[in-house]
């Protein structure tokens, strides 16, 4: 069954409420993106995938600067 939400102007969206029964999420929970051959798919992060993005962020000293946290803030 297709489920919509609509996009507010800082790009955000509400996760509809059988969506959020269905990967038993509750508030503060992290979500993931998958994005294969034009497709996005979400799901519950694992623990897993948030040791990962923890590893590689600080590879990435280029993305932590006050102005990156300026311009990207309403994202």
């Amino acid at each position: 069954m297709l489920q919509t939400s609509k996009l507010t102007t800082k790009y955000q969206a509400t996760v509809p409420t059988s969506v959020r029964k269905v990967l038993q999420l509750k508030a503060g929970d992290m979500l993931g993106f998958e994005i294969n051959a034009g497709e996005v798919t979400l799901r519950r992060a694992t623990p897993i995938d948030l040791a990962f993005i923890q590893a590689l962020a600080g590879t990435l000293p280029e993305w932590a600067s006050k102005e990156d946290d300026l311009a990207f803030k309403d994202l």
